[in-house]
């Protein structure tokens, strides 16, 4: 159609349109408004030979590079014309960007009044119907109840009264599913009309997208599926454990300990979580798997003594397997931390490996298989040290990596930043970025939901399975090598920090049965599970006491995944 009978037309629409939207008369659709399709052709037209023909261009230039059929100088060819097109196909742009804009705004502004006043006319007509629907499904259960009761009197025996209560359940059954159904019905066209809505503004605005708009609708869309009982499925553990910690900020003063919920105990905090993180973030990517790993311990036992051996000012006190001690002090630092981290990563890949190949080869579950590797290497460490704690390593590098920056006093307390914060932070950056942005982590998902499926799909589930091993093992490796700048290691250091890095995967959402969860979840579960023990140790608890709050969790967790599994078949 010609753009200047579209421009006359809309024009005379518009007086009518405002004053009918003035008027509050009623909108039969909002999509094939008049005017709205009248703005709709025009804005096509002003973009034809100008916006889409670059599109189409553009795309045709990918085609054509992809196009293995065609010859090198075929493509060339083709390609230059295509961009000679464009050009002249941005002149129309530059020509039409004025009109463009301002009927694109004109014909935004109609739809949010038009849409403004549909949406107040659709809602009202479907919550009377709701009411409708609602009344209905009483009456249905009213009727069916007094059917049932009079059917009873005439019933004698125990067999036919089971029978009728069945009959009863299953019609209560058919009226409910009804009524939802009904009740669906109506929440689906008022949550389309907003849908279509925002889908008319972003087609005006030729597939601009607007921050307002998008908030909008995704408060409106978690608003329409948002359901109770599943909300609460979800997110029942963490409100919980949210006022088991309010419950502890306001028991802590009260009881003497002093204030909780301080900028220094929440750096604390993180301080702690710092290394752990590392362990939980390896074992994470085993329980996408639908996997575990109880050799975490060890591998930080074995990092942290190697690293704590190599870092170690002058002559170190252990012997391994007879040979040493050994003085390292000769080396320049910078090579003593790369063989400190490097001989820590190896040696926990090397062992995260050797499960991995059971697992992955001879499909021997990773909870035996790490079993077997925790015990080789507490027999190795214990046997070759004899238990002996390393002691200390070189102050200088110990505060330059595990120390803390002096941020200055705030109302009369010394604020501290910990230095292991930024490896931590570090890590999670890398791990998100491989289990969301990578082919690897794509990969994860599919052997963990399925993988026999992703087999028939190609992916090598051998692997899939190694590479997760070895991302573990990596991560054991940096934890065990930070491990040692928090304390002297010795053959027992991490004991027990499978469990817990195990706990906070659980914890965070990532399922036991395979599949499912997010990097997010073990990182929020590493900071529960440290804040959890702080607060229960800084309001002066039994350290044994403490086990019985995290195994109370650790069900709960375990529980309500299990739940959710199901609900889910």
């Amino acid at each position: 159609m010609d753009i200047n009978t579209l421009k006359q037309e809309i024009e005379q629409l518009k007086v009518a349109k405002e004053k009918e939207l003035a008027s509050g008369a009623k909108i039969s659709s909002f999509n094939e408004d008049e005017l709205l399709i009248k703005y709709t052709d025009l804005l096509t037209e002003l973009r034809k030979d100008g916006v889409h023909r670059v599109e189409e261009l553009n795309q045709q230039i990918v085609a054509t590079k992809k196009n293995r059929m065609l010859e090198p100088a075929e493509k060339t060819s083709l390609i230059e014309g295509y961009k000679a097109e464009i050009e002249k196909a941005k002149t129309v742009v530059a020509a039409n960007k004025a009109e463009d804009a301002k009927y694109s705004k004109e014909a935004v502004a109609y739809s949010n009044a038009l849409y403004k006043v549909y949406s107040k006319q659709v809602n009202k007509e479907e919550n009377e119907k709701l009411v409708k629907i609602k009344n209905n499904y009483d009456s249905s259960c009213a009727k069916i109840a007094s059917s049932f009761d009079k059917l009873l009197e005439n019933v004698q025996s125990p067999e036919e009264k089971a029978i009728k209560n069945t009959e009863y359940k299953s019609a209560l059954f058919d009226a409910k599913k009804e009524y939802l159904t009904n009740s669906d019905k109506c929440k689906d066209t008022k949550n389309q009309v907003s849908v279509d809505h925002v889908q008319m503004n972003r087609n005006l605005r030729n597939g601009k997208t607007k921050l307002s708009e998008d908030m909008a609708m995704g408060f409106k869309d978690y608003i329409y599926k948002f359901k109770l009982s599943k909300f609460l499925l979800d997110n029942g553990l963490y409100l919980a454990i949210a006022v088991f910690f309010i419950v502890c900020i306001i028991v802590a003063p009260i009881s003497g300990n002093g204030t909780l919920f301080s900028l220094p105990n929440i750096l604390t905090i993180l301080e702690q979580s710092s290394t752990r993180m590392f362990y939980a973030l390896g074992v994470a990517g085993l329980i996408l798997l639908a996997g575990t790993d109880l050799s975490i311990c060890r591998m930080v036992a074995l990092g942290a003594v190697v690293t704590g051996l190599i870092l170690h000012p002058g002559m170190n006190i252990v012997t391994f397997f007879g040979m040493g001690p050994w003085d390292f002090t000769a080396i320049p630092m910078i090579v003593r931390l790369l063989m400190a981290l490097s001989l820590s990563v190896i040696l926990c890949v090397a062992f995260s490996c050797f499960a991995g190949v059971f697992t992955a080869k001879l499909k021997i579950h990773p909870f035996i298989s790490t079993l077997a590797s925790q015990l080789i290497i507490y027999g190795l460490l214990f046997f070759g040290t004899s238990g002996t704690p390393v002691g200390s390593i070189d102050s200088t590098i110990k505060d330059l990596i595990g120390g803390r920056w002096i941020l200055g006093v705030i109302n009369g307390q010394l604020i501290t930043f910990p230095k292991l914060i930024i490896p931590a932070v570090i890590a999670i950056i890398v791990a998100w970025f491989i289990w969301n942005k990578t082919t690897f982590g794509k990969n994860m998902y599919a052997v963990g939901g399925n993988s026999e499926a992703a087999a028939v799909s190609g992916i090598s589930v051998f692997k899939v399975t190694m590479g997760v091993f070895i991302m573990a093992g990596i991560f054991y490796g940096c934890g065990a090598f930070l491990e040692a700048f928090k304390a002297n290691a010795s053959a027992g250091t991490g004991q027990g920090y499978e469990l817990d890095a195990i706990a906070a995967c659980v914890v965070g959402g990532i399922s036991f049965n395979g599949g499912i969860g997010k990097i997010g979840g073990a990182v929020i579960g590493v900071i529960i599970f440290t804040s959890l023990t702080y607060c229960l140790t800084f309001l002066g608890i039994d350290t044994n006491l403490q086990f019985v709050f995290k195994g109370f969790i650790i069900i709960a967790a375990v529980a309500l995944d299990s739940v959710k599994y199901l609900k889910r078949k």
